[in-house]
């Protein structure tokens, strides 16, 4: 019985083929991984505080989580975004300004990785595999089906980042305006995002073709 589901490949396939020195899958693997929380540590230093207007800054982060998400694939994409954030936990600088996961959030006593934005690096590995599923059925090989899969994975990280943010406000003072919050941690970023979506979806299917020739 079949799905009616066309498995595509990725560009990782492509460019990183496991074959030679790379034939064993942890060497390949390992080395994918290493090479895309490198580019994350990379993009998340490309930050604008909006402290205090917005709990939220304003990074390159979610360029790389389209980026490795359809590149890699669901699994090894999701893989990398995890080892990211494990990367944060053991203490390293590699998210935005230079912070890691236990760094003091914008409320006292709080560390990042629960903080006001943990929603939104925590939603990374998710957007990640869900992009990386669209790429896998071909969808970063043409402007008009990549946008969509960016817009998508970016959804995830919003109502993730934006779901912890009212969650997190709630328990702090027993009250929340949903719109007030919206006008912060959403709104300012959307822009930026269309950005990052267009560079996107602009970037794979030139690699696509790039490969093609």
């Amino acid at each position: 019985m079949t799905t009616g589901v066309t498995t595509a490949g990725t560009l990782a396939d492509r460019l990183v083929p496991a074959r030679g020195s790379l034939a064993n899958p942890l060497v390949r693997d390992g080395l994918l991984v290493l090479a895309g929380t490198i580019l994350m540590a990379l993009l998340a230093q490309i930050s604008i505080p909006l402290a205090p207007f917005s709990p939220v800054p304003i990074t390159g982060q979610t360029l790389g989580v389209y980026l490795i998400g359809a590149i890699y694939g669901p699994r090894l994409g999701a893989i990398t975004l995890a080892a990211y954030l494990g990367q944060g936990l053991l203490g390293l600088p590699v998210f935005a300004m230079g912070l890691n996961a236990w760094s003091p959030s914008m409320i006292p006593g709080l560390p990042v990785i629960i903080g006001p934005t943990a929603g939104y690096l925590l939603a990374f590995p998710l957007a990640a595999f869900v992009v990386g599923l669209l790429a896998n059925r071909g969808w970063d090989r043409n402007v008009r089906t990549a946008i969509p899969a960016m817009l998508i994975g970016e959804l995830i990280i919003l109502v993730c980042g934006f779901a912890w943010l009212v969650t997190a406000t709630f328990m702090l003072t027993g009250s929340v305006s949903l719109t007030a919050l919206f006008l912060v941690a959403v709104l300012p970023f959307l822009p930026g995002t269309a950005i990052k979506i267009a560079l996107a979806a602009v970037a794979l299917p030139s690699g696509w073709r790039l490969i093609g020739k």
